[in-house]
């Protein structure tokens, strides 16, 4: 596993860096806190009033505890009245059922709070999801960042604020309890604050360690999270079961648990081991503070009433000391983590400049000039030097092997993808012109590898169209067109029968049924006047395949439509072929044409037709 580098990012010890990570611990605390007032105004000052609360009464309790001892040795030794004691025990008493509310409000108002906004976060990075380029679903390091904002900093933001109020409550407590030490010995303070040193210390030399750790990781982890789709989902059990792949996928998933789980151990053992020295120092600090208040009461200098707070005072004091410097290092730490959140929705995504709902020539079809294409990343061009034209009422099929360019093609006329050299045209405007809401619209597209969604028959055809996704007449109508309406008025519950079997009362339907579904899906909109068939007919029968291609001649008079079929038989009954090798144009022509030049086209077109013979 590769391991992080040294220079990555700075460690919490390194002083000399440390008024740069206290800008970025303030910068990232700003966006915290906005995002948890933006989430619930009246939790987030509920959480600052009940912090300040829990934070002011430990100290009284103390001082009302003391004057319960004091009270009590007076009555004692003068035989004086009761009625004292019981007042101040009764006043302790009350305090005690407010801080134990003040508590429990804080405690449900952090839940309430955490729940929203960890919603309000998911909303957030999905809601940045829906903003980026196709680029960024097929670049690896893009889907680790997703990873790590999606794993961790849903829950930050909160975490972050609720610390940053721990630390207030703890200073508040400290204020109080120093006020009260002050009066024993302003070294008596000193003592307290050194006391917490020595956790923080452990605590914030690992906490930078965790988060690089945690960064590189997120390959494997992203590996072990597909390898538990491939062996629990059931598009993934036949081939599992059959090929016996199973026991390889589990070891695997295993191997990479336990050279994660091998680094976590050593930074427990590391982490715990100088823990467990450092807090030593602690505890000996805090008994010599013990042992000075004890001897001060056997000398006579405090009163009993006052040893018994003063070591009231050192424990929670020094316990106060370790929390609020152990938050202080947590916030460090919940930057790291943050800046993962901000690095992932600060994702910079290309500006889309075009506005044009119309192009200045209506009715002239697509043209691509010299279109070339490089996907980010790669060597060499998936499409190079394409020329051609497409008028209204044409039908299109591209022809070429697999990798050839062919839906690579489809991408760049849906500006799913920009050109990398050349332009597209439509109606005259070139693409990155137009509208993006408005181009898209005019196209009806069934991919290849097109979505099964787990969800309604009637859902799964109305997803082809956002604007009428709940139009029952409209999914009727489609599924007429997709030739899926027969097969559909067969189900348990028509266009509402659930598909999929990840949801109670699932349907799984056959490889041509779900094409049938997707073919009804991109005739959604009435109004594409582009329509874009991938492989539609791979999983169908051969009658099915000539009906759907006869059907779909009939509704695209008119319209462009574009073909890739390996299949011939209907390849050959579009107006223009063009044939894609290694990403360039090699042959355009009618299926007469193509066959009298006895090229790439002629030889497939003879291979396959042998086949059947």
């Amino acid at each position: 596993m590769s391991r992080p580098s040294k220079t990555s990012s700075p460690a919490p010890a390194d002083l000399g860096r440390l008024p740069v990570e206290m800008r970025e611990i303030l910068r990232y605390m700003r966006k915290a806190f906005e995002l948890v007032w933006q989430t619930s105004h009246r939790l987030t000052v509920s959480l600052a009033l009940l912090t300040l609360i829990v934070g002011a009464l430990p100290a009284l309790i103390a001082w009302i505890g003391a004057r319960i001892v004091d009270a009590v040795v007076m009555a004692a030794s003068q035989g004086g009245a009761v009625a004292p004691v019981l007042m101040l025990v009764a006043w302790e008493g009350v305090a005690v059922a407010a801080l134990a509310l003040a508590t429990r409000g804080l405690s449900l108002s952090t839940t309430l709070l955490r729940d929203q906004l960890g919603n309000r976060v998911n909303v957030m990075i999905l809601e940045k999801a829906l903003t980026l380029d196709l680029a960024h679903f097929e670049d690896s390091e893009f889907y680790d960042r997703m990873t790590r904002a999606r794993r961790e900093a849903s829950q930050r933001p909160l975490s972050m604020v609720t610390r940053s109020f721990g630390l207030v409550q703890n200073l508040v407590s400290l204020v109080s309890f120093a006020v009260l030490l002050f009066g024993f010995s302003p070294w008596a303070v000193l003592l307290l604050v050194l006391a917490g040193l020595p956790g923080f210390i452990a605590e914030a030399r690992f906490s930078n360690e965790r988060y690089r750790l945690s960064r590189w990781r997120s390959p494997e982890r992203r590996m072990q999270m597909y390898l538990e789709t491939v062996i629990a989902r059931e598009d993934y059990a036949k081939e599992v079961k059959l090929n016996g792949l199973g026991r390889r996928l589990l070891d695997r998933y295993e191997d990479i648990f336990r050279r994660l789980h091998a680094e976590d151990r050593k930074l427990a053992i590391r982490r715990d081991g100088w823990g467990f020295a450092l807090g030593l120092l602690a505890t000996f600090a805090l008994y010599g503070g013990y042992a000075w208040v004890a001897v001060s009461a056997v000398h006579g200098l405090i009163t009993v009433g006052q040893m018994t707070m003063y070591l009231m005072l050192f424990r929670q004091g020094q316990s106060a000391v370790s929390s609020a410097l152990g938050a202080i290092s947590g916030l460090y730490e919940d930057n790291l983590y943050l800046s993962t959140l901000y690095e992932y929705l600060d994702t910079p995504v290309p500006r889309k400049l075009g506005t044009a709902k119309a192009g200045p020539k209506p009715g002239d079809g697509l043209i691509l000039e010299n279109v070339g294409f490089t996907y980010p990343g790669a060597t060499e061009p998936a499409l190079t030097d394409i020329t051609l034209r497409l008028r209204p009422g044409e039908t299109l099929a591209i022809v070429g092997a697999n990798g050839s360019g062919k839906t690579t093609l489809i991408k760049l006329l849906t500006r799913l993808y920009d050109p990398t050299t050349g332009r597209i045209l439509l109606d005259g405007l070139d693409l990155q012109q137009w509208d993006e809401q408005t181009l898209r619209a005019r196209f009806g597209v069934i991919f290849q590898d097109f979505a099964r969604y787990q969800m309604p028959v009637g859902e799964n055809i109305g997803a082809g169209d956002d604007t009428h996704f709940d139009d029952e007449a409209r999914w009727r109508e489609a599924a007429e067109l997709g030739r899926a309406a027969p097969f559909i008025e067969n189900l348990p519950k028509g266009y509402h029968t659930q598909l999929g079997k990840w949801f109670l009362d699932g349907r799984e339907l056959s490889g041509g049924q779900w094409q049938k579904i997707a073919l009804s899906r991109s005739f959604m909109r009435r109004d594409a006047d582009i329509l874009v068939l991938d492989e539609p007919t791979a999983a169908m029968d051969a009658q099915a395949e000539v009906e759907v291609f006869e059907h779909f001649r009939e509704l695209a008079a008119g319209r462009i439509a574009i073909l890739i079929s390996h299949r011939f038989s209907t390849v050959r009954m579009a107006d223009q072929i063009v044939v894609l090798d290694n990403g360039r144009l090699v042959e355009q022509g009618s299926h007469e044409q193509l066959m009298s030049g006895d090229g790439v086209y002629a030889r497939l077109f003879t291979l396959q037709a042998r086949a059947y013979q």
